[in-house]
């Protein structure tokens, strides 16, 4: 199978479920399975108090080879230009070998918060000395992850003396959740071993949570791209490349400019989270805080000329699991990572670590060359005629006229729509 489909975009999405199941990425069963979506019976069953279900497109971002193998990339998004700009980064990567990615093991870190403790120093000898014991206590909540080769692995104990409530102790609990995002696991634990906890430090269990800077659960991916696969129109390719590493310099220096830088990351990384059934939030809240870990907040991707050639890197948390929760409940996201192959967790960060960084450079060659503007907003006007009441094919009509016009405005469509419905039917009286 290969993920290089030529002229996917200009098909119907009937002719896309064909060339999918042509290539052996999507079986009858899986067409059946995305004609359906989620049933309403078991949205009810996920969240409380449903009336209803929110639909979002679902793409497939083409080109990807992650560490040599050809990955067909589900997307969830509403932004115009995600998917094409993830698939046009894939393909220039593709021609220099494609995107080599690795993933750390799959630790999580609970938080149990302990106030009115009498003596900080104790507590902290006494909850280390009782190390063992806590452990095989938080092992006793889950056994599967622990058979599985996970569970509970180590503490650490840190004493903060001033806070806006005064001194208090914080006891973090390292586990390996294995293929699971192990939100559930980790709480469990951490809620468990608190009374404990307690007991040997003399304090009061306040918080007994999980952390989403999950900075022992990074993912990195890399890539290496010789200067003419970057060559537009007027632009020779090594210019491009010079021009993308002067504009994340500015990423560098400047937290306004890498706010934005690592938002554009989050444009395919959270579209590959949503369609796996994992919690955007949590891999959100993580990237940021991981951006901000020095003090000053700054890019998650790197950019550097080396020997003529554009290099590029990301390094980012990615906690996200191939079990547990929505990826095994949401039947389009159990679609989703069967038509990905990410037969684990590491796998499934590896694949999402490299999309976060073809979106990246897709926009910064967009930045330094036409303008982000040109391709979205060709793309956005679909949308805006859509909002003007453009049906069938008027919505390619309006579209293109809109673009022609520069005018991809929401009045300028409704007018072109007018205008285009007045010609129709003065057409159809000539005839009669």
């Amino acid at each position: 199978m290969s993920s290089r489909l030529p002229g996917f975009y200009n098909l119907s999405i009937e002719s896309r479920w064909r060339a999918l199941a042509e290539q052996g990425w999507l079986s009858p069963e899986d067409i059946s399975e995305l004609q359906r979506g989620l049933e309403l019976s078991r949205a009810d069953k996920m969240i409380e108090n449903v009336i209803g279900v929110y639909g979002l497109p679902l793409g497939v971002a083409t080109n990807f080879l992650v560490n040599g193998r050809d990955v067909l990339v589900p997307m969830v998004v509403e932004e115009p230009s995600v998917v094409a700009g993830a698939s046009k980064a894939a393909l220039a990567a593709r021609e220099c070998g494609g995107f080599t990615a690795e993933a750390d093991e799959s630790l999580m870190v609970g938080q149990v918060q302990l106030l009115d403790v009498p003596d900080l120093e104790r507590a902290v000898q006494s909850a280390l000395q009782h190390q063992a014991e806590i452990l095989a206590l938080a092992n006793a909540q889950d056994p599967v992850l622990s058979g599985l080769g996970g569970g509970a692995r180590s503490l650490r104990v840190r004493a903060l003396t001033e806070t806006p409530v005064g001194p208090m102790l914080v006891v973090e609990l390292e586990c390996d959740v294995r293929d699971a995002m192990g939100a559930n696991a980790v709480n469990t634990m951490v809620e468990a071993i608190a009374p404990l906890l307690a007991t040997v430090t003399g304090g009061r269990p306040n918080l007994r949570i999980i952390t989403n800077l999950a900075d022992r659960r990074l993912a990195r991916a890399r890539v290496r791209l010789r200067p003419e696969v970057l060559a537009v129109q007027g632009l020779d390719g090594q210019t491009v490349a010079r021009r993308i590493v002067e504009a994340y310099a500015l990423a560098v220096v400047d937290p306004y400019r890498a706010a934005t830088h690592n938002k554009g990351i989050m444009n395919g990384v959270d579209a590959v989270v949503i369609a796996t059934g994992n919690d955007w939030r949590a891999v959100e809240a993580g990237a940021h805080a991981y951006a901000a870990r020095s003090g000053r907040y700054g890019p998650l991707a790197h950019w550097q000329l080396v020997d003529g050639e554009l290099h590029g890197e990301l390094e980012m948390p990615l906690a996200v699991g191939t079990v547990g929760g929505a990826t095994r409940v949401h039947p389009v996201a159990r679609l989703a990572l069967g038509l990905m192959g990410a037969s684990s967790a590491r796998a499934l960060a590896e694949v999402i670590a490299a999309v976060g960084l073809a979106q990246n450079l897709a926009a910064l060659w967009a930045l330094v060359t036409e303008g982000i503007q040109r391709g979205h907003m060709e793309l956005h006007a679909r949308q805006v005629a859509v909002a003007a009441g453009a049906t069938g094919d008027e919505i390619e009509a309006v579209a293109r006229a809109m673009v022609a016009s520069r005018e991809v405005r929401l009045d300028a469509a409704q007018r072109l729509l007018q205008q285009m419905r007045k010609r129709r039917q003065g057409d159809a009286s000539d005839e009669a």
